[in-house]
């Protein structure tokens, strides 16, 4: 009986092509629908808009096929520290004219880098090209850069991290591309003030956002002229120790549109965010790191002016304390994000009185980090589970004087938590997190690492009260196989799980995950050394979503043991495994997806 194709014959191309756009999220389908017959492949190839080309291994060559191919890309990403799909190495490393010119090593990292050669074809290819990254790529100089932005005047977006650019790429890019929105320069040491100021001169006008970092030659002269033609710029971010006051001062007064400001500038003060406050008034995330000249002065400033300030980091931030946060929590009552690190100063400067205040005054608060905060305790986190019940979002880092106390308050108060993360917080054990077990039923990602006081009784009351997608618990050595268990049974939408060094687990439940988490699709279970091949065989058995599984140093898993994964999990993508516990005849059947560790 013969097919009627009333598909192709009922709709037209742009129906197809949107139908195809549509699958954005399901590369397999896509290249299903691709095979069906020639006019679906064509359109498929219409439908791309996005493209992500690793740099390893003559890109040029594989370019000049895609511009034919993919003619609607708007979004061209190109990392030179990412490998190429295996069918683009195959192809290369076939092609005669490439093997005549690998003639040295020297030749040959000429010929796997991006070329000025090949910006030049991708701006004649892809003249609706909207977003470009060029990350890490050497080999691109201003001659290449000028050639594509001549050609791509639609040009937005433009990443130019690690690229050795010179000041009249970036110049054409301003006289060019007066639509760009989005510009990063980091680590470009090529650029100087000449190539920024040319830029903020063409296309100052529609700038959104500028980052610039470690860039020596980029200083305040830059700001200054971002300061006078980026009226637009709404976030700025800056690491550098070449810009100062001067250049913070002039952005802060010509960009009054500005709401995302990060700084990691050590000769900027107290004296720039006085201005900011002033002059910033629609300021909502501001980043402060590694300063030894911020105190709460400034932090003052911000907390007086920037009403609709929502998110604050504050790292490594010497002279800042708890009266500046208490500024902030009086002031910025809008705050919905908060970070403390003091990893590098002992966190010695935010105690407990700073938090409570957050806790009275921030009621909007939905995630608080704490990293290495050690003067912090119960009493800050017992007043932010009072004051802010939106809290969903939880981190705990080396906050030594937190226990369970703080803990239960935050599980009483705040019942809407969806993610908990805990790290070496000695102070915190079973009755804390037992609490959270009984209290937030939306938890659904728990990690607790390296938490010697947490054991089977704390995974026993999450089991039964959460429904956990996502679970880490590696080091904390007083869990066993009951606690486990209770995950299994409690837990089926479970689908990534560490239990890497738990001494105390055993097949037992590995046979319980098996067969109560089907959907499980990452498993680390390094350095459990209890685990044997016959918990490895149940594991897998019910488990078919399986991609990834971490194994090394299990005394107990065998060459056997590794076979079973392979030939269990059709849908395995990696493994972490010591060499010499993979069969030649595993080798052969799934090679590509073993990484060794020794």
């Amino acid at each position: 009986m013969r097919v009627h194709d009333r598909i192709n014959r009922c709709l037209p191309d742009e129906v197809l092509i949107e139908i195809f756009r549509r699958l954005l999220d399901s590369k397999p389908s896509r290249d299903a629908c691709s095979l069906v017959c020639k006019r679906w492949l064509n359109l498929k190839r219409l439908s791309h808009s996005t493209l992500q080309i690793g740099a390893s291994g003559c890109p040029d060559h594989i370019l000049s096929r895609i511009t034919r191919h993919f003619i609607n890309v708007k979004t061209v990403h190109i990392d030179e520290r990412s490998p190429l799909p295996f069918q683009f190495r195959r192809r290369c490393s076939s092609d005669s004219d490439v093997k005549e010119k690998s003639g040295s090593e020297d030749s040959d990292f000429e010929m796997s880098c991006i070329s000025d050669a090949m910006l030049s074809l991708l701006g004649e290819g892809f003249l609706k090209l909207e977003k470009l990254s060029l990350i890490w790529c050497n080999n691109v100089t201003s001659t290449g850069l000028a050639s594509l932005a001549q050609k791509c005047s639609l040009l937005k977006s433009l990443d130019l991290q690690g690229c050795f650019v010179g000041d009249p790429g970036l110049a054409a890019v301003g006289e060019c591309c007066k639509q760009l929105e989005y510009l990063n320069l980091r680590f470009c040491e090529g650029l100087t003030d000449v190539g920024v100021v040319e830029l903020a001169l063409g296309c100052g006008k529609s700038l959104n956002t500028l980052g610039v970092a470690d860039c020596a030659k980029i200083t305040d002269i830059s700001l200054e002229a971002v300061g006078l033609h980026c009226k637009s710029l709404e976030t700025l971010s800056l690491d550098s120790e070449y810009m100062s006051d001067k250049g913070m001062l002039a952005v802060a007064k010509g960009c009054p549109l500005l709401k995302v400001l990060k700084i990691q500038c050590v000769n900027v003060t107290d004296e720039a965010l006085a201005v900011v406050g002033t002059c910033c008034l629609s300021l909502e995330f501001l980043a402060l790191r590694s300063s030894q000249k911020f105190t709460d002065k400034g932090l003052h400033a911000i907390g007086s002016g920037c009403k609709k300030l929502k998110n604050l980091t504050l790292c490594d931030c010497y002279f800042l304390s708890d009266k500046g946060l208490e500024a902030i929590a009086t002031g910025c009552k809008e705050l919905t994000h908060l970070e403390l690190n003091g990893f590098h100063n002992g966190g010695h400067n935010f105690g407990t009185l700073g938090l409570e205040s957050i806790g009275k005054y921030c009621p909007q608060l939905t995630e608080l980090v704490l990293l290495y905060c050690q003067k912090i305790g119960n009493k800050a986190l017992l007043e932010v589970g009072r004051g802010c019940n939106k809290l969903q979002t939880l981190y705990l880092v080396g906050c030594s004087s937190i226990g369970d106390e703080g803990i239960c308050g935050i599980a009483r108060g705040c019942r809407n938590l969806k993610k908990l993360h805990i790290q070496r917080c000695n102070e915190i054990g079973n009755k804390g997190i037992s609490a959270i077990g009984e209290y937030c039923n939306s938890l659904t990602d728990l990690s607790l690492q390296l938490c010697d006081r947490v054991g089977d009784e704390a995974l026993v009351a999450v089991g039964q009260g959460c429904s956990v997608h996502h679970l880490s618990v590696s080091g904390c050595c007083q869990i066993g196989d009951a606690g486990i268990i209770a995950i299994a049974r409690g837990c089926p939408q479970l689908h990534f799980l560490d239990i890497s060094a738990l001494q105390n687990l055993g097949d037992m439940a590995m046979a319980e995950l098996g067969e109560g988490c089907p959907l499980l699709k990452q498993i680390l279970l390094s350095h459990c050394r209890q685990i044997t091949d016959v918990g490895i065989g149940h594991l897998v058995r019910n488990c078919g979503l399986l991609e990834s599984c971490h194994m090394v140093y299990c005394p107990g898993i065998t060459a056997a043991g590794v076979a079973t994964v392979v030939s269990s999990c059709t849908n395995i993508k990696a493994i972490l495994v010591e060499k010499w516990k993979v069969s030649e005849q595993t080798k052969r059947r799934s090679g590509s997806v073993i990484t060794y560790n020794c």
